[in-house]
């Protein structure tokens, strides 16, 4: 059986999100050959949910359970991107607290993690967060982000835009 597709995380499995991993799913209790290993927050403390489970939204269902808080969201035109991302896409895990970034009225998809060497080619496209990003944390030009980013003293979240291609990026620091 094909994993299934998860458009605001297409990498889940090369960012092992999602393992190669037998387990027997608490949610569908069938064996699986792939596990969850990204963030759920639930009530309950839930290990092995397989894919499938998160993809036709089963697992957040059963345990009253979300794989991004979505409070931590960017503003998006329909309510069913919130809860395709909330209750049926898996998250990601941050340092502190995971942002999902928006555009063209959609969630971004998650691309990866990113330090500067991934980011600098993209640093014109990036030109607004990464300025959003310097204010915010009080950086007074590009070399003290930079510094940040090549020297693990922060971490970079990269998305990309479902609709125009546009690249999107966030950190957090400790």
């Amino acid at each position: 059986m094909e994993l299934p597709v998860f458009r605001y995380n297409p990498n889940a499995l090369e960012l092992e999100f999602i393992e190669k991993e037998e387990t027997l799913c608490p949610v569908c209790k069938k064996k699986r050959e792939y596990t969850y290993t990204g963030p759920f927050y639930s009530i309950e403390d839930v290990e092995g949910i397989c894919p499938w489970c998160i993809a036709d939204g089963s697992a957040a269902k059963k345990y009253d359970g979300e794989f991004q808080d979505g409070t931590c969201c960017e503003e998006v035109e329909k309510e069913g991107y919130i809860e395709e991302l909330i209750y049926r896409t898996p998250g990601y895990s941050g340092w502190q607290q995971e942002r999902w970034l928006a555009h063209c009225g959609d969630f971004c998809a998650f691309i990866g993690y990113g330090r500067w060497p991934e980011i600098e080619p993209l640093q014109e496209e990036l030109q607004k967060d990464l300025h959003e990003i310097m204010s915010d944390y009080r950086l007074n030009n590009i070399d003290e982000l930079k510094k940040l980013l090549s020297k693990r003293s922060a971490e970079g979240y990269l998305f990309q835009c479902l609709k125009c291609g546009k690249h999107r990026f966030c950190i957090d620091m400790w």
